[in-house]
């Protein structure tokens, strides 16, 4: 068994005695802390924490990072607190073990909620302290490890929680050791016998081609030897889950798969990394386009490495990874990079890197949390920001900016900033005009056109990919919807003051005051914002309002209170809805009926689902139209017509002279002569549609032209 002395002895090759004894304290009080205790498997609980910090060891974390992993589990399992562990350990060690431990004091509706919860919790203190994640993921690993002594079902739900979270968290972070691992144990614990038959067949596949993999080994060694160049050739194995997914995904059978070659040369520095490049080249004929260079261009996560595919004996595939052995540490460790180099007091500016990037993603996620609109809907965010596959593209100034494979101009302009995403109007993809939802490919250059009044729109959420946009662009819609639904309560509260010869400019604060805490309200915003989406009655608040200056004896009538119409033109936002049942245009005699949540919906006056709502006829308001309207608007039309060759050709070109759009068009065919055509058109208004109408009518052979719903 693994004992704290063989640790110790492990972290003698690289901290110093008072800094050992530290761990081996925090070890003793977690073992009498966690005294009696025992895993399902009958161990007693202290080889858990042992074992993780045992993990973080063989990645030379300091010695902050192993006393919190010894004591991470104290705070949840043993009654001891943060506040005694900062006393006994320091207050660095007490915040990353606080930061791993979960909310155990608050009680959630299920198990979905309490992951959620806890993911936020430890990206909170994650940005106090990137090494939280680390010593977070240790003890994953070890989990993981220990699956066994489980039910079946805890297992899968364990395993699905690590791929969708932590081993993409590794994977982002660039700890591809644990990433690795993780994701192999999960893989067989969700899929048990489909792991162990490719677990079989790589064992078989790997003595076959034993003999072909040292022959190429070989070769290529010999020929940097020949060249003089220092480098180490080393076989490259796939892991059960990268063979499974490629299986699955380009539905390859296992054969094909194990067919290529993997190696990597590890070299002295960069120049010779290039200069292997040619040497290999030379020696097997490169596939053309297989070539990626992320030594110019590294991962999000800090991976360097140069990555080429080569034409091999007998026209088998070779893949090749070429890189500096700080850039092998890197794309093992990852961030935990940061800490080897600083344990040997060396700032290596591909460690720093890399821990620029994670603390850059982190205020990422940070961001993302502010947005989002629950716990639930950020973990989600977050499992869609740490897909691994990326993009690069470049501003006109030449920064490259990282994106997920198929992100859109959108997500690019929010990846600038927020508020060029939300001020985003237009974008010229390469010097070209390109559309807002354009997918954006490796090596473009990109400008982004803003306008100062310009507003996200709800369509983006059609097309977007990244978390960050998304979050933010419902985080700017919730607000741009809080604004309007504020200005439509005003408009509707001083429409039923008016009645009582006042308004809300003419009203005492103390009114104010006294009013909302008789209606429950925490500020004037947030009624009007409610009297706005149609959670409350403007007649009510106003009556409310006028008791509390003039007194109860207040006798005026509310009878005429609906008597003064609301004026409309169409561009008031997210708050006026304009009904899909009968679609009004201006010109159109309409009434608004206020609807919970939604605002107000505008109707024709003729409209036959308003007759359930005259029911209620406190939500129901007269409406006017502006005189001043630039908008467009949808109606229906349903054309009977001749059938004939080029209709539509026809309808569209008389359409377009008239100086409308055609939004949707489909034609039934009724016999062999006669055709109905369903013409959804977008207008200025019941003038201009008048127009459109009498042009149609001028066609030959065209009979019934009516107005219809959809």
């Amino acid at each position: 068994m693994f004992t704290i002395d063989d640790l110790a002895d492990r972290l003698g090759g690289y901290l110093p005695p008072d800094e050992i004894q530290q761990v081996k304290r925090a070890f003793y009080y977690a073992e009498q802390a966690h005294d009696g205790q025992r895993r399902r498997s009958g161990e007693p609980y202290v080889t858990h924490p042992l074992a993780v910090a045992n993990i973080l060891a063989n990645m030379h974390m300091d010695h902050q990072s192993l006393m919190a992993a010894m004591l991470h589990d104290v705070i949840e399992d043993t009654g001891v607190s943060k506040k005694a562990l900062a006393a006994q350990f320091g207050k660095p060690v007490a915040e990353l073990v606080d930061g791993v431990s979960k909310l155990t004091q608050i009680t959630f509706e299920d198990k979905a909620v309490a992951q959620a919860e806890n993911f936020q919790k430890m990206v909170l203190a994650m940005s106090r302290d990137i090494r939280v994640i680390i010593v977070k993921l240790a003890d994953r690993l070890h989990n993981m490890r220990t699956l066994g002594a489980l039910r079946p079902d805890k297992k899968r739900r364990i395993a699905r929680e690590t791929l969708e979270i932590y081993a993409r968290i590794a994977g982002r972070l660039g700890i591809n050791t644990i990433r690795v691992e993780l994701e192999d144990l999960s893989f067989q614990a969700i899929h048990p016998m489909r792991a162990e038959r490719i677990k079989r067949a790589v064992a078989s596949a790997r003595g076959n081609r034993r003999s072909a993999m040292r022959e190429i080994q070989s070769s290529l060694q010999q020929s940097l030897d020949d060249e003089g160049l220092k480098g180490t050739v080393i076989g490259r194995q796939k892991h059960l889950l990268s063979i499974y997914k490629k299986m699955r995904d380009q539905r390859k059978p296992f054969i094909e798969i194990m067919d290529v070659f993997g190696f990597r040369i590890i070299t002295e520095d960069v120049a010779s990394c290039y200069r292997i490049l040619g040497v290999v080249h030379n020696l097997y004929k490169p596939v053309p386009g297989r070539f990626k260079d992320y030594i110019a261009i590294p991962k999000a996560n800090g991976y360097q490495s140069l990555h080429t595919t080569l034409f091999g004996q007998r026209g088998m595939p070779i893949e090749v990874q070429i890189r500096t052995r700080e850039m092998e540490a890197m794309a093992n460790n990852g961030i935990a990079a940061h800490w080897l180099y600083k344990a040997g007091q060396t700032a290596h500016p591909i460690a720093e890197g890399s821990h620029a990037r994670a603390r850059a993603w982190v205020k990422g996620l940070l961001e993302m949390q502010r947005h989002a609109g629950d716990s639930l809907e950020f973990i989600e965010h977050v499992k869609n920001d740490l897909f691994p596959d990326d993009i690069y593209v470049f501003t006109p100034k030449g920064d490259i900016m990282e994106l997920p494979q198929g992100a859109t101009v959108i997500d690019f302009a929010y990846s600038v900033h927020t508020d060029i995403g939300n001020n985003c109007i237009a974008c010229r993809i390469d010097r070209h005009l390109a559309p807002l939802s354009t997918r954006l490919e490796s090596g473009q250059t990109l400008e982004i056109i803003t306008a100062p009044g310009a507003r996200p729109n709800l369509a983006w959420l059609n097309f977007v990919t990244t978390a960050k946009a998304r979050s933010a662009i419902r985080h700017a819609l919730k607000h741009q919807q809080q604004a309007e639904a504020v200005m439509l309560g005003r408009r509707l509260l001083n429409k039923a003051l008016a009645p009582f010869e006042t308004s809300l400019e003419e009203l005492d604060e103390s009114i104010f005051e006294q009013a909302l805490e008789q209606l429950d309200a925490p500020s004037l915003d947030a009624l009007l914002e409610s009297l706005g989406l149609g959670n409350r009655m403007a007649h009510v608040v106003a009556r409310r309002l006028v008791d509390v200056a003039h007194g109860d004896s207040f006798d005026k009538t509310l009878s005429d209170s609906n008597d003064k119409a609301v004026v409309i033109s169409g561009s008031e936002g997210m708050v006026i809805n304009f009904a899909r049942c009968c679609h009004p245009l201006p010109g159109d005699p309409v009434v608004g009926h206020l609807s919970v949540g939604k605002g107000l919906v505008v109707h024709r006056s003729e409209c036959k689902n308003l007759a359930e709502r005259k029911n209620d006829p406190e939500k129901l308001f007269a409406l006017e139209w502006s005189e001043h309207i630039d908008e467009d608007f949808p109606v229906a039309l349903r054309i009977e017509i001749e059938s004939r060759r080029g209709l539509v050709a026809e309808l569209a070109g008389l359409v377009t002279d008239a100086d409308a759009n055609i939004e949707r068009i489909g034609i039934e065919e009724r016999d062999a002569r006669l055709s109905t055509v369903n013409l959804t058109l977008s207008v200025k208004g019941r003038v201009h549609l008048a127009r459109i109408i009498k042009r149609i009518r001028n066609l030959p052979n065209v009979g019934k032209i009516t107005r219809t719903a959809n």
